[in-house]
């Protein structure tokens, strides 16, 4: 099937930018929907109305089953604004809003999450109708949103609002999976005969994620290499058997970033713009930046890390070599936060190295663009990465990554060959510490003894395209074999 017209399309979400967002979960759910309107689609964004956003319009409310109980959802509403040329789109975000369940600090980890978003993935379908919205696709975005197909399947089907609404699920993480006690099946009021492995029971638990991999019409990952690996036992996290099981339904698309708001030659976050044309003027990001950060300024390899301090970016292997790496005449910039064990270890390295180490714990947008901007090699040697959007980010203000050649990375990074001047990075594939140093170490004899090759290398991270426009008109692709599945479903029933 090929489609000849646009589509009606929801995206929903645990997070969306720039409303609420702990990761890249959300930019992919505030990006993404833009690329898709501008290309003619009617798209509309559906997330949750935690206490932090602040939106005062309400659409309605309607009553929502939950656990034998009623409890009142109330349709809140704003909009994403989307640009492209002479486009201009206002793209509707339905904020489903609950005093009981989102009324209160913080996003996830509490103790009732569960019911949160059992509450949620109802009020998504519920809200359907009463709004005359009838999507061709709804898309559903990790944990949080995975009962929602199986509903469609199990409780909606029957109902011809919905029978031919289609479903794609994307996994950002499969680590983060949303495994609760068996009793959430009847919070949904979905038949206990569902609690079983060949359906949605996952160890003696429900799983939220399970029941959008076992239910959806089509899912994905965020990269190629990914939704290879994680059909693996090493990347799988106990879900690869049944990956494999989808494995013709399962695709890869990497992930996007907007091109306007990362753009070294507009970017106000910055400290001097450039471009493709004015390359040496980035240097001058370089030397503020060693400044702000308390740094002696001179023309030495910096290298940048903006990272959730986490043990699945790799910082276990910084920690084996963080001394060789600063014996050498360079600096290393990072800003993160995460565990208390990873940001301990880096405050001990900036007392011993103040010369050259500087570091920022916390979150800081505007510093974390001036890293990017700034640093000449950006470091990510992530243990996995699903996509990553670091990597993308740093080759769009030509800074040079070095990374692991997992999930996403795989996908975007490639390793830099002096004889043939081919690649666009320097690239490790063995998750061990002597591999990244050697890595780390080829990245700064190429900056120090090569000027001409660097220049060059920056100059063709600077030209590369990651921007979302790609990345939607594969997920159009993806909508197109949904609904081809979901008719010849319905042509069976």
């Amino acid at each position: 099937m090929m489609l000849d017209r646009n589509l009606k399309i929801l995206i929903a979400a645990a997070e969306v930018a720039p409303f609420a967002k702990t990761g890249g979960l959300a930019d992919v759910a505030g990006s993404l929907p833009k690329a898709l309107a501008t290309m003619g689609n009617d798209v509309r964004v559906v997330m949750p109305k935690y206490k932090q956003i602040d939106v005062q319009k309400t659409s309605l409310d309607f009553p929502v089953e939950i656990g034998g109980r009623r409890e009142t959802a109330i349709l809140r509403e704003s909009k994403i604004e989307a640009r492209l040329g002479d486009i201009h789109k206002e793209i509707p975000v339905y904020f489903i809003d609950n005093y009981h369940y989102f009324d209160r600090e913080g996003i996830y980890c509490h103790w009732d999450d569960a019911e949160r978003y059992a509450f949620f993935a109802k009020a998504i379908l519920e809200m359907l109708p009463r709004l005359n919205f009838q999507p061709d696709i709804i898309h559903l975005n990790d944990w949080q949103t995975g009962p929602v197909a199986l509903m469609l399947k199990e409780q909606y089907s029957g109902n011809p609002f919905y029978k031919k609404i289609a479903t794609v699920f994307t996994v950002h993480n499969l680590q983060y999976q949303g495994n609760f006690p068996k009793e959430t099946l009847k919070l949904l009021g979905i038949p206990e005969r569902y609690f079983a492995p060949e359906e949605v029971e996952f160890f003696g638990t429900f799983s939220f994620m399970k029941a959008g991999l076992m239910f959806a019409d089509i899912i994905n990952t965020v990269s190629r290499t990914y939704a290879r690996e994680i059909q693996t036992p090493q990347y799988g996290e106990r879900m690869d058997g049944l990956l494999r099981m989808r494995s013709g339904d399962l695709f890869g698309i990497v992930n996007g970033i907007n091109y306007h708001e990362f753009n070294p030659k507009t970017d106000p976050r910055i400290y001097r713009n450039y471009s493709e044309e004015s390359i040496p003027d980035k240097k001058e990001n370089k030397y503020a930046l060693q400044k702000e950060m308390g740094l002696p300024v001179k023309d030495v390899p910096v290298i940048g890390l903006v990272s959730r301090l986490v043990d699945q970016k790799g910082l276990d292997l910084i920690a084996d070599i963080i001394d060789e790496m600063l014996s050498q005449d360079i600096q290393f910039v990072l800003l993160g936060e995460g565990e208390e064990r990873f940001q301990n270890l880096f405050k001990d390295v900036h007392n011993r190295y103040p010369e050259k180490m500087g570091i920022y714990l916390g979150f800081n947008g505007i510093l974390a663009q001036r890293i990017y901007a700034g640093a000449d090699i950006f470091l990510m040697p992530s243990k996995f990465e699903p996509c990553g959007l670091g990597q993308l980010i740093s080759l769009r203000y030509g800074t040079i990554p070095v990374v692991r050649a997992t999930g996403g990375l795989a996908d975007t990074v490639s390793d830099y060959d002096p004889k043939i001047w081919a690649g666009n990075g320097f690239v490790f594939t063995d998750y061990n510490s002597r591999d990244l140093l050697d890595t780390v170490n080829r990245a700064v004899a190429l900056y120090r003894h090569s000027p001409e090759q660097w220049q060059k290398l920056v100059a063709t991270a600077l030209k590369l395209d990651f921007s979302w426009n790609k990345s939607a008109a594969e997920y159009m692709e993806l909508y197109d074999t949904a609904l081809g599945k979901k008719q010849m479903q319905y042509r069976a029933m």
